[in-house]
């Protein structure tokens, strides 16, 4: 009931601002900074390889428009349509197939999927919808256990790890570059952390590991014609960097599209910095309901 109760809050709120003003609670913009429909997007992406849809984790307004985005792909691509998530790690693939195969009852899968705090309000729309049409979904992300180890002693100490714990990690070894934005940022704003100094810390290199991930896992399960559809934090692939950067070192020809989403006092008008961020751009209302 929790599960139904805040998605009909977040439906039936949507619907009562379209009804009683001209007030919205989101925009989607284009690179261009032009104004778009949701059809007109969709029409745009459906004929994408891989298309990354960049969630704020707590915005309620992103995981509604990725169930939105899911079911319109759907109706396009029907079993082209591959689905794929950060949120979910590569050693659950199993209990993903299982569910979805309708081998175990959602309880068992929930109960032992390692899932998110917030998964039933926010990503189990999504991924029971795979269970109702038989969608394929992939488990993209590394386990956290691993990240955590590289966080703590560098990517290089993967190769201690048994070749069962392997399977699940992009191949190594990974061809990290500390001067990709993203991973540059992320070291200095931890170099100027008090007490740097003093503890050494990877997470440049445990974020590059995830995205190497994740692109390892979507490229794997791609296959000419398919759209994979993919959803995870915006900083994956914001500015085509994360994940995006990664896919293009294996396969630069692939199609890809990227939704990234702001939270913003005035959803009409767009930034600069904004509009490079993606391929189109959700804005959502600062003041809208937050999921947790």
């Amino acid at each position: 009931m929790n599960l139904i109760y805040k998605t009909l809050v977040i439906i039936l709120s949507i619907s009562l601002l379209s009804m009683t003003s001209d007030k919205s609670p989101y925009q989607l913009f284009n690179k261009s900074g032009k104004k778009v429909s949701f059809e007109k997007m969709i029409k745009e992406i459906s004929d994408a390889d891989i298309v990354f849809f960049g969630e704020l984790h707590n915005n309620a307004l992103s995981h509604w428009m990725e169930f939105e985005i899911a079911k319109s792909l759907y109706f396009v691509k029907k079993e082209k349509l591959i689905i794929g998530a950060e949120m979910f790690e590569a050693d659950q693939q199993l209990l993903i197939d299982e569910y979805i195969n309708g081998i175990i009852e959602k309880k068992y899968f929930e109960d032992q999927a390692r899932l998110w705090d917030n998964h039933k309000t926010d990503y189990a729309p999504v991924i029971d919808f795979a269970q109702e049409q038989k969608i394929r979904f992939i488990a993209t992300n590394i386990p956290r256990r691993y990240a955590a180890y590289v966080n703590k002693h560098s990517l290089q100490a993967l190769d201690s790890l048994p070749d069962e714990a392997k399977k699940y990690i992009a191949e190594l070894p990974v061809k990290y570059d500390p001067e990709v934005a993203c991973y540059k940022q992320m070291s200095e704003m931890m170099a100027g952390m008090p007490g740097a100094r003093h503890k050494k810390s990877y997470i440049a290199e445990a974020q590059a590991i995830k995205d190497a991930t994740m692109a390892h896992f979507i490229l794997n399960n791609l296959k000419s014609g398919d759209l994979f559809f993919h959803f995870n934090g915006s900083y994956h692939s914001d500015n085509y960097e994360g994940i995006v950067w990664w896919i293009k070192q294996t396969n630069p020809e692939l199609k890809i599209v990227t939704i990234s989403t702001t939270e913003v006092s005035d959803i009409d008008s767009i930034s600069e910095a904004d509009i490079k961020k993606a391929d189109f751009i959700l804005q959502t209302d600062e003041d809208f309901t937050k999921t947790y």
